[in-house]
């Protein structure tokens, strides 16, 4: 794991310690912190069926969390970016495969 990944995780855990409480209902929480755990965790996302679900349901949420006007358009751009960052590098694994 990267210090890059390192951090996204952090940046992630901030958001949910800070907005979760009250911008997010319990199982929206557990959503993200399960994907972030996926992402951080992994070691190949282009072949990791798991972390490639959570992220999308994360992306979905984050999509539905802004139409219903709950979280700013940035906000959740934030967290989707950190939450990626978690991630290996899926660009690098294509061109490696």
């Amino acid at each position: 794991m990267s210090p890059n990944r390192t951090q996204a995780y952090r940046r992630v855990m901030h958001t949910l310690d800070e907005l979760g409480p009250s911008k997010l209902q319990p199982a929206e929480q557990d959503r993200i912190r399960l994907a972030a755990d996926n992402l951080v965790f992994s070691s190949a996302l282009a072949t990791d069926a798991e972390a490639m679900r959570a992220l999308a349901d994360v992306e979905a949420l984050s999509d539905a969390l802004i139409e219903s006007g709950r979280w700013e358009q940035i906000t959740a751009a934030r967290l989707v970016a950190d939450l990626r960052g978690c991630g290996p590098e899926l660009e690098a694994e294509l061109k490696a495969a």
